[in-house]
C-alpha cells in the first residue's frame, strides 16, 4: 500500500461525538495488549506464538487492583488458545472490574494466505473476507476460551481499515479502540491517524475510543496540524520538544517518562478530556520482550510510572471506569 492511499478514519460530525453525561465525570481506562512475545525490530513471524511473560500478569493485575483500576485485555490468538494464559485472565475477571476484549495479529492468526506482503500485519489492509474471517477466528476461540463474547476490539498495529467497522459491528462488538490519535503509520504501510483527536465517537454502530494522545508545549494550539508539518523538517519536531514548544505524549509508560505524562493528563483535563484512555503491552511486565523494559531498572520505571500517574488521577478526581460503566454511559 503507497502513502497516499492509506486508510484515515473519516473525522466525526459533531453529531458523531460522544457527550458524556455530567454524571460521569472525568474518568480513565486502561486496555492492556495482551499478546504473545516477538522481535519488535523484525517482519512479523506466525512462528512467534510464545506466551512466557503472562507469568508476570497476576502481579501485575494486583497493582492496579490494589488501587481499583479494572484491566480491559485485548486478547490475541496466542494467548486465547494457550490453556496457561487463560486460566492466569480467567482469575483477573475475578475482580469484577476487569474484562475480556480481542486483538487481532492478523499474522498469528488462521486462516494463513500464502505469500502475503508485510502490509498484510495491518488486518484493516486484508480483503474484507479474509480479514472477516480472522476475527471470526479470533472471536470464537475467545468465546470458547473465556465463555463470554468480546465487546471491545483493537487491531493489531492500529492496523483498522475501511471494512473493519462493518465486521465487527457483524460479530457483536460494540467499541473499538484501535485508532491511536496523533499517530501516522503510513511509513509502515499503515493507517494515518495523524490528525485525529482523542475524542470518543460514534460511526457504523460502534463506539470508538482513540487512545490518549495530547500534544503539549506552549505551540500546542497548532496540535496535530503543526507536528505533521513538522516531521517534513529536519530535526524539526525534535527542536520544538527539546525547547519546550511542542511534544506529542501518548498516555503509556513504554517510552513516555511520567514528568511529560503528568503534564499531558494537565492539558487534557483542562481541555475538557472526559475519557483518558490509557495501555501497555503485556510482554513489557518481562525484561528483554519490548524495546520500552530493557532491564530491571526499565520495570521498575514502568511500575512506578502507574503508582505516580494513579496518584494524579486520585488528586485531581479522576476515576477508573470499566467497560460497563462506559457502556452504561453511553446508553
Amino acid at each position: 500500500m503507497i502513502a497516499d492511499r492509506a486508510y484515515r478514519p473519516p473525522r466525526p460530525t459533531n453529531a458523531q461525538r460522544i457527550v458524556w453525561p455530567d454524571t460521569f465525570g472525568t474518568r480513565f481506562t486502561v486496555m492492556v495488549d495482551v499478546e504473545e512475545e516477538f522481535d519488535w525490530d523484525a517482519p512479523p513471524d506466525p512462528r512467534n506464538r510464545a506466551t512466557t511473560a503472562m507469568a508476570a500478569f497476576p502481579d501485575a493485575h494486583r497493582r492496579f487492583a490494589e488501587r481499583g483500576v479494572g484491566l480491559t485485555c485485548m486478547v490475541d490468538h496466542p494467548i486465547a488458545t494457550d490453556p496457561r494464559s487463560v486460566a492466569i485472565l480467567s482469575r483477573v475477571l475475578e475482580d469484577a472490574r476487569s474484562e475480556i476484549g480481542a486483538q487481532l495479529h492478523s499474522w498469528v492468526t488462521p486462516p494463513f494466505e500464502d505469500g502475503a506482503a508485510d502490509t498484510s500485519s495491518f488486518a484493516g489492509n486484508l480483503p474484507a473476507a479474509v480479514e472477516a474471517a480472522k476475527l471470526e477466528t479470533l472471536t470464537s476461540e475467545i468465546i470458547a476460551a473465556f465463555g463470554v463474547r468480546p465487546r471491545v476490539y483493537r487491531a493489531g498495529r492500529y492496523g483498522i481499515g475501511p471494512n473493519s467497522f462493518d465486521l465487527l459491528r457483524r460479530l457483536g462488538y460494540e467499541i473499538d479502540s484501535s485508532v491511536r490519535s496523533g499517530y501516522d503509520y503510513r511509513g509502515k504501510g499503515g493507517p494515518d491517524f495523524g490528525l485525529a483527536d482523542a475524542q470518543a465517537y460514534r460511526v457504523q454502530g460502534i463506539v470508538e475510543l482513540p487512545l490518549t494522545t495530547v500534544f503539549t508545549g506552549h505551540a500546542r494550539k497548532g496540535g496535530a496540524r503543526l507536528y505533521r508539518a513538522l516531521g517534513g523538517i529536519p530535526k524539526g519536531r525534535g527542536l520544538f520538544a527539546r525547547t519546550g514548544l511542542l511534544s506529542r505524549i501518548a498516555l503509556t509508560p513504554e517510552d513516555m517518562p511520567i514528568e511529560a505524562a503528568l503534564e499531558a493528563v494537565a492539558v487534557a483535563a483542562g481541555e475538557g478530556l472526559r475519557l483518558l484512555n490509557l495501555s501497555f503491552h503485556s510482554p513489557s511486565l518481562v525484561p528483554g520482550h519490548t524495546p520500552y523494559v530493557r532491564d530491571a531498572a526499565d520495570l521498575k520505571r514502568f511500575h512506578g510510572w502507574w503508582a505516580t500517574m494513579f496518584d494524579e488521577f486520585d488528586r485531581r478526581g479522576i476515576r477508573n471506569a470499566s467497560l460497563d460503566e462506559i457502556l452504561t454511559a453511553l446508553a
